[in-house]
């Protein structure tokens, strides 16, 4: 999964199709994450002495990354992720529409540095 915190997204299935959101939290073990304003339910709070009134508290919940693609900060479409080795063998998100770069994802290694 190439999908990061802060990253902006849409969503492409489910109740919330069509959204774009930055992502607050990833979960790398289970395969999901938490976009702002997407997937939103309500939690009842009980009242209590800290909280006298009560009420419901919306929260965003965890969706699956599958249903996300990245928005590509040059074209600004919803794309798929590629990954590719640079010149000095360094490794890059980039975006499968327009090939632009969208960060790195390890650093150079020897091993994979073009030969000169």
């Amino acid at each position: 999964m190439w999908i990061r915190t802060n990253d902006l997204v849409e969503v492409i299935s489910g109740e919330d199709r069509g959204v774009r959101g930055k992502v607050l939290r990833v979960d790398r073990k289970s395969g999901r994450l938490v976009v702002e304003g997407v997937n939103r339910v309500y939690k009842h709070i009980r009242r209590t002495q800290r909280n006298p009134q009560g009420g419901r508290l919306s929260k965003e919940m965890p969706i699956a990354a599958c249903n996300v693609l990245l928005v590509c900060e040059k074209c600004g479409k919803a794309t798929r992720l590629g990954a590719r080795y640079l010149e000095d063998g360094s490794k890059e998100r980039y975006c499968k529409s327009c090939g632009a770069s969208n960060g790195p994802i390890a650093p150079p290694r020897a091993r994979y540095a073009k030969k000169a």
